[in-house]
């Protein structure tokens, strides 16, 4: 979609800075884009998550290392910390709804379900539900009535559980299971540490338990070891500075804090399937047809 750079860009929120002062932030496709030549390179935001329905027009997007063609009606779900990039044709427009994640955990607390559905990047087809309560959102977005925060909670939550809705059946299961505040303060832990490399002995420290505790706990929620979720961060990373920047791959390695490029390529290939090198020369060739 564009030529790699040598760092990630990311922002707070579409290049802006400060924090949101608001319940959410809802905008157009069509104000942001237009500044830009209706493209937007690629960037991510380290504690926001984003909704963004095309409603009318097209374009292409990338998630990572995923790319997508965009009509009328898709619906993009982008966590927080995905790299994305947006194309869109002149004239497009639809609706871009972001949340901080503290927000978003607020909303969702006790909802496990819905939590991991919304925790990996996706594209779905809007149905007329969705749209409808999109709309209903933007609209009271752009009041500024009685209880507006509150209504505002009300739509935010009924647009993420209908998302959620859409996006279980890409690619994953619709019923994921129950998470726990074990799972949720290892996750924590793991995004600000993941490039330490701290051993499974070092969060369960941290979390107050013993390592085969946290383990067994891990691996009944999410059917992974902690050792194979701390290896499965670190190449999630791998993966977006591979696709997204011009970094020799020993450059990726050393960022990641392996001493080893070596090691780092063992572990890649191990979770990844293919070696760094090849991960690359596989969506160069993606990205010439």
């Amino acid at each position: 979609m564009q030529a790699r750079e040598d760092t990630i860009r990311q922002y707070d929120l579409y290049g802006e800075s400060g924090q949101l002062p608001d319940v959410m932030h809802c905008e157009s496709i069509a104000a942001r884009s237009a500044l830009h030549d209706w493209e937007l390179v690629a960037h991510r935001h380290a504690h926001l998550h984003q909704l963004l329905l095309l409603r009318r027009g097209a374009g292409r997007a990338q998630l990572d290392d995923a790319r997508f063609a965009l009509g009328p009606g898709a619906l993009l779900n982008v966590p927080p910390g995905t790299v994305h990039a947006l194309r869109f044709e002149p004239g497009s427009d639809g609706l871009v709804v972001t949340w901080t994640q503290a927000m978003l955990d607020q909303l969702l607390d006790g909802d496990a379900a819905v939590r991991r559905c919304l925790a990996r990047p996706w594209m779905a087809a809007a149905d007329p539900a969705l749209d409808s309560v999109a709309l209903q959102l933007a609209e009271e977005y752009a009041s500024r009535a009685a209880a507006r925060a509150l209504v505002l909670r009300g739509l935010g939550c009924t647009l993420l559980a209908r998302a959620a809705r859409l996006g279980a059946s890409v690619g994953g299961a619709s019923h994921a299971p129950p998470d726990s505040r074990l799972q949720r303060g290892f996750e924590e832990l793991l995004e600000a540490h993941f490039r330490e490399h701290w051993r499974v002995a070092d969060y369960a420290r941290a979390l107050a338990v013993t390592p085969t505790h946290l383990s067994r706990v891990l691996r009944g929620l999410t059917g992974q070891s902690a050792s194979g979720l701390i290896d499965a961060r670190l190449v999630r990373e791998a993966r977006r500075q591979l696709a997204f920047t011009n970094l020799r791959v020993a450059s990726v390695a050393y960022a990641l804090g392996f001493a080893d490029p070596a090691l780092f390529s063992r572990v890649f290939t191990r979770s990844a399937g293919c070696s760094p090198r090849a991960f690359r020369q596989q969506l160069d060739a993606r990205q010439a047809r």
